[in-house]
């Protein structure tokens, strides 16, 4: 089979590591920005509540996350709407876009626990049967968990007993590899159709995602599976220490890759939506208001709290661990 085949079932099929829900952060296999502190939902609230007063948002707007897992995130969103600018609780759609009814249903109880009847949240299993005016769509370590093609040397990979072998063609592949320069390495499928389900979705909307990657294509293999928080590349050779069999691996961990923002750029533009910028996760957040959230905390919890928080949110825009690697994309539909 192609790798894109192999990698959705890893990921995605009826057994796959995404169709149950799983722990994030310290007992599960690896950390997110969500995962290490309420604030990055905070910032996201913030940003939006200022497109709110810009007027680019309606106080009836939809306010999406797709891909939400736990529900963590937009139920943070929720939280600090509510301490900023409560009235918006009530009046913005709140939407999940998920395809799985298992977590569906964790994202369910976890908002009926948080908030009970307070906030109404609706579920969609895909973009494409959402219809609405005025959105902000928001999504977190999402495009490096598109399937994707490996690439080397002209030649395309098949899968064949968790062996990988580069002997097919594939001319959709080669071009995107010679777009983006790369002679090794993943080439994303699936990119242009989510911007195009996007652009139905809504007729007016900003989408702000977050993911490791670089605006240039990275030029080797990237490819690497998150098991209890350790990193194994997936093409490390069996005489290595971290070695681990594939067929080990398969399904019971996350696998992903570094994504090239200069295609995902280009399938929005495709798409007919506008990008407005690249930015450093640390940047991003800073810019909308972190370290403002931070000093309102401080003035209304004791410091204790306030410091445990703050060096919660450190994690988020601290170089060396998600500031720097991970970078905030933003677009526009007009």
């Amino acid at each position: 089979m192609k790798f894109s085949k192999y990698m959705t079932e890893w990921l995605y099929g009826n057994d796959g590591y995404y169709a149950s829900y799983k722990s994030i952060g310290k007992s599960g296999d690896f950390y997110t920005a969500v995962s290490t502190s309420k604030f990055f939902g905070g910032t996201i609230a913030k940003h939006i509540i200022s497109l709110v007063d810009e007027g680019f948002l309606l106080p009836n707007a939809t306010i999406c996350e797709i891909g939400a897992h736990h529900g963590y995130f937009l139920a943070d969103v929720c939280e600090f709407i509510y301490t900023l600018r409560p009235v918006l609780l009530s009046s913005f759609n709140f939407v999940i876009i998920e395809r799985f009814d298992d977590l569906q249903n964790h994202q369910k109880e976890y908002f009926k626990d948080s908030f009970g009847d307070v906030v109404k949240l609706t579920h969609y299993k895909s973009l494409s049967e959402l219809q609405c005016e005025n959105a902000f769509f928001i999504a977190n370590e999402i495009f490096d968990a598109f399937p994707c093609e490996l690439y080397y040397k002209g030649k395309s990979a098949r899968v064949d007993g968790h062996n990988v072998e580069f002997d097919v063609e594939d001319e959709w592949v080669e071009s995107k590899a010679k777009k983006y320069h790369k002679d090794r390495g993943e080439i994303a499928i699936g990119y242009e159709e989510f911007a195009l389900e996007m652009a139905a979705a809504a007729k007016k909307f900003e989408f702000m995602s977050f993911d490791y990657g670089e605006m240039q294509a990275r030029p080797d293999f990237s490819l690497r599976v998150y098991t209890k928080h350790k990193v194994i590349p997936f093409f490390l050779e069996e005489d290595k220490e971290d070695f681990v069999k594939r067929e080990e691996l398969f399904a019971k961990s996350d696998i992903t890759y570094d994504v090239t923002f200069a295609h995902v750029k280009d399938a929005y533009a495709e798409a007919g939506i506008e990008f407005l910028e690249l930015k450093a996760q640390m940047v991003a957040l800073v810019d909308m208001g972190i370290l403002e959230l931070l000093e309102i905390l401080k003035e209304n919890v004791d410091e204790k709290i306030y410091k445990q928080e703050l060096e919660k949110a450190k994690m988020l825009i601290m170089p060396n661990f998600l500031g720097e690697r991970f970078k905030m994309i933003r677009f526009r539909k007009l």
